[in-house]
Order: structure tokens, then sequence, then C-alpha cells
């Protein structure tokens, strides 16, 4: 089976092609299409932007599609990228599956989708994005779907929408938190019993590799690993892991937090620059972001426990040293 990694050169892809390397050993065979070759399989890297259909028709032949490619930071300018890329890279995704009788694409989606969901938000929960990122991962997933629909006997399609996703050599949200705690610096914004939701990017790309066996259809699922903690519990375990006291010393109220964002804004406005602190990223870390799955179903087991990970994260990150390493930058 040929695997055509799309935007594989990225965070998921690259632990998604290391496991693939491991599974190639059998019947699996993946090459990776992205605009940038990747740092750990340049060899295996067909450079093609998913925006462009003659150099994605160039690069892609047969097999399956599992598209990573995604416009997904905060402050994307201009914001036609996310439409550019996330939507656009869509329909060209599903012209070449047309073209080239592909019959299977598995699709990275996200929790953007449900926007400030309510708590326990599962695959049926409505839907109601409160950013572009969000929007547009949503119109991908009905482009996918009206390709599905064209032969659904034959095609399948799997919509996998992750929450957030951290791990070793990611430069996201998570590892901006991990280093605040690390540096001594960190202030609690709110009271911190706001539970997150979070999913180690291992365990992702098992899920991705496992989805490969999928049948005709459309499968949807979310992707969480459990347990939940909150603020206060997660910022007191990498404290105790960097042997510190738990307790967190500096707090602010959401509202001075909120404001402070918003003085960052405007600043960012005026000068135009950009900043690690924003109103929308203090929206974003003082809310409950708690979503459930159905994955469990499908006999998936993760191979990561979800405090485990935490902890390799932190090791690789602030107590061994790979300073050498290609890290990757996302939210």
């Amino acid at each position: 089976m040929q695997i055509n990694i799309v935007g594989g050169s990225g965070f998921i892809g690259s632990r998604l092609s290391h496991r693939l390397a491991l599974a190639c050993k059998t019947s699996l065979v993946f090459r990776i299409v992205d605009k940038n070759i990747s740092p750990d399989f340049p060899d295996l890297t067909l450079v093609a932007d998913v925006r462009s259909i003659s150099q994605l028709k160039t690069a892609i032949s047969d097999g399956v599609i599992i598209n990573l490619a995604a416009e997904h930071r905060d402050n994307v300018s201009p914001i036609s990228l996310y439409d550019d890329v996330n939507v656009d890279g869509a329909r060209n995704i599903c012209e070449i599956a047309r073209s080239q009788k592909i019959s299977k694409i598995i699709f990275t989606s996200s929790v953007a989708v449900y926007g400030f969901a309510p708590l326990g938000t599962n695959e049926s929960g409505a839907i109601a994005p409160f950013n572009d990122y969000g929007r547009t991962k949503w119109e991908a997933e009905q482009v996918y779907r009206r390709w599905q629909s064209e032969d659904p006997a034959n095609r399948t399609l799997v919509v996998v929408r992750p929450t957030v996703v951290f791990g070793e050599r990611n430069r996201g949200n998570v590892f901006n938190l991990l280093r605040q705690i690390a540096s001594g610096k960190f202030v609690m914004v709110g009271n911190g019993l706001n539970r997150k939701s979070m999913a180690y990017v291992e365990n992702v790309a098992a899920f991705l590799e496992y989805s490969l066996s999928f049948k005709p259809g459309v499968h949807v699922y979310n992707y969480i690993d459990k347990p939940d903690f909150t603020m206060n519990a997660l910022v007191g375990h990498v404290n105790k892991l960097l042997g510190r006291p738990a307790e967190t010393k500096f707090r602010l109220p959401f509202a001075l937090g909120l404001f402070i964002g918003s003085c960052f804004d405007f600043v960012a406005k005026v000068a135009g620059k950009k900043f690690p602190i924003s109103a929308i990223r203090v929206k974003k870390f003082c809310a409950n972001s708690v979503y459930e799955s159905a994955i469990e179903s499908t006999g998936f087991t993760p191979p990561v426990p979800l405090i485990e990970a935490i902890e390799k994260t932190v090791r690789f990150e602030f107590i061994e040293n790979h300073k050498t390493v290609p890290v990757f930058y996302s939210e």
C-alpha cells in the first residue's frame, strides 16, 4: 500500500512517518508530500504545495492520502490563507483522488470546529467555530464528504479532530506553557480549575496509522487522551517533575489577564508586531476545553498513557539535552 502524507514534514507528519518507517518492513510504503523538505526523511519527500493542483498531480499517483497540511496559527496574515490552504487545498486533494482513482482519504480536522464547546462535547456536538481556523476546517470536512458521497460504497473518508496536540520537539501552546513553568516565571490566569483535553503526538500518529484499515464509509472521531487535567493539576505535576513545589505562587484574576491581553493586541496592531500574549490566547487558556470521543469503539488503544506522555515531553525539553534536533512550530 502506498501512503501519501500531505503535509508530512510537520509535527504530526514526522511522528507518523517514523511509525510508518517501522511498518514499512512489512507491506507499507510511504512518501511525504510537502512544500518543505522533511528534516527527518528528506529522501522520501516530494515537494508540492497543497494549494497547487499541478504540483500535487506530479507527486501523488496512487494509494491512500493522509492530509495533514493546514494553516493553523492564531495570527495568520493574510486571513485568506486559511481558505487557500484548508479549503481550496481540500478541493485539490479531492480532485487528485478523483483523477488518480484513490478511494481512501484520511483528514486531520480539529476540535476547533466546535468553538467554545460545552463540557464533554463528542462527535455529534454542535458546530460553532469562533475563528477562521475552525471555520475552514469545517468547510474542508464538507469538501471531503462530498467527494466520498460520489461513490459511497467504495470510498473511505476518515476525519480525525484532535484537541491540542503536544509532544517532544513541538513549539506550540503547550510547549510555551511548559517553558513558562520551567522558567519559574509562570503566572496563573484565573482560578486554574478549568480542565483541558490534550492529545499526545505519538498517540495521534498511532491512530492515523490504525485508521488505514477502516472500510468504506465516513468515519469521524475526536482525538483526546484521557484523563483531563485541571490547569492547577497540570502545572503542579510539571513543577514536581522539575523538582519544585507543586503550588503556583503567582495568580492573576481573569479580567485583569484579559485586559493585559487586549493591551498587547492594541500594541500589536499599532506597531505591526506579533506578541505571544493576546486576548484570544488568554480566553483559550482560561476556558474549559473538555471533549469526549468514540475512538474506543474502534478497538484502538493509545500506546502512551497521558501522564507518561507529559513526563516524556518535560524530560526531553527541559531536563535532557536535545538542542540540535529540528523543532516544529504550531499553535
